[in-house]
């Protein structure tokens, strides 16, 4: 029997166990301002659900999409990610014996929720997505980053951050428009730059990386299945990616760029080949792969792990695989 849904409920807290973790996810943006933004607007803005229709038809010529029972707005689009999470949800709490906890820094109905002891109080593994506008200002506060730091140093605890792709971080023409043609979404605009709350805990909590570009993976020719991850297995020491040989199919990526000078270790788990039948100025630059997950183990006072994983790998709304599947499992697990 499936269970039914909630909205707008209180979250019944938690107990800790230490052989259990408990998963919970923040979704960055601010709900009403993504879904207000004025749709007359090419750039950084998502599409709406009319837009997707139009461009994956017929995919969703159905009628649980239709006007009478889906939203054709941008807030329909925001649906089909929540939609998208409800697998992973599954498969974590089947691991765990718990529920995956979902928030949103501004939900629906205009409620605002910082992340703060509200939420980690009960929390093991907290998954912040990045999916957020630059546009839209989201910054982490003074007080959001020492509540975050504090929990870290809890011994256990796992912060999987994952700022998205910064598509069209310039005003050259010419170069947005390799860009576009290179990850080939029609419905990502020549521009659409995300994640400033993300980027703002990058900064806050001195983690030396950042988010850039949006790149399209190598795939087995014919197919939409990528081709295998390089995985440096000898690093993995949770064993992340035991079993896994790839995660996601999605037109545009971040490339997770380690940035020199940082004061605690940090390295890479897993790259992925890039589709290089198309030019980027990424590849022209001599690069084949992009960094796709990035580990810091504990170091000095923090005792928690920080993860970089993009948001669409714990998403099947780009679709999914057993690899995908063994790779929730083996995070949910450690």
């Amino acid at each position: 029997m499936t269970t039914g849904r909630t909205y707008n409920q209180l979250h019944a807290p938690r107990t800790y166990s230490q052989a259990k973790r408990r998963i919970s996810v923040y979704w960055t943006w601010s709900y009403p301002w993504e879904a207000n933004r004025d749709v007359r607007n090419l750039d950084n803005r998502f599409s709406t659900m009319t837009e997707v229709r139009r461009v994956a038809w017929p995919a969703y010529e159905t009628p649980e999409y239709s006007g009478a029972n889906f939203l054709q707005g941008v807030d329909g689009t925001l649906e089909l990610f929540h939609l998208s999470l409800v697998n992973f949800q599954k498969a974590a709490g089947e691991v765990t014996g718990y529920p995956v906890a979902v928030y949103q820094r501004v939900d629906q109905a205009g409620q605002r929720l910082p992340i703060d002891e509200r939420i980690l109080a009960d929390t093991d593994t907290l998954m912040v997505f990045g999916l957020d506008h630059l546009a839209a200002s989201e910054e982490a506060t003074r007080e959001e980053l020492e509540a975050i730091r504090n929990w870290l140093k809890r011994e256990g605890t796992c912060l999987i951050l994952a700022p998205h792709h910064d598509v069209g971080a310039t005003d050259d023409f010419k170069i947005r428009d390799v860009e576009y043609h290179h990850h080939g979404d029609r419905l990502v605009p020549s521009q659409q730059r995300f994640s400033g709350y993300a980027r703002s805990l990058l900064k806050g909590l001195d983690l030396p990386l950042y988010n850039r570009w949006g790149l399209r993976p190598a795939t087995v020719q014919g197919t939409q299945k990528t081709v295998p991850l390089k995985v440096a297995s000898d690093l993995d020491k949770r064993g992340w990616f035991e079993g896994v040989s790839t995660l996601v199919f999605h037109q545009h990526l971040p490339h997770y760029e380690v940035l020199p000078g940082g004061k605690a270790p940090i390295h890479v788990l897993a790259q992925q080949p890039i589709d290089e039948k198309r030019p980027h100025p990424f590849t022209e630059a001599g690069n084949r792969e992009f960094n796709m997950v990035v580990w810091m183990p504990p170091s000095g006072d923090r005792g928690g792990d920080i993860v970089f994983a993009d948001s669409t790998i714990f998403t099947t709304l780009f679709g999914g695989d057993e690899s995908l599947v063994r790779f929730w499992t083996n995070l949910a697990k450690n």
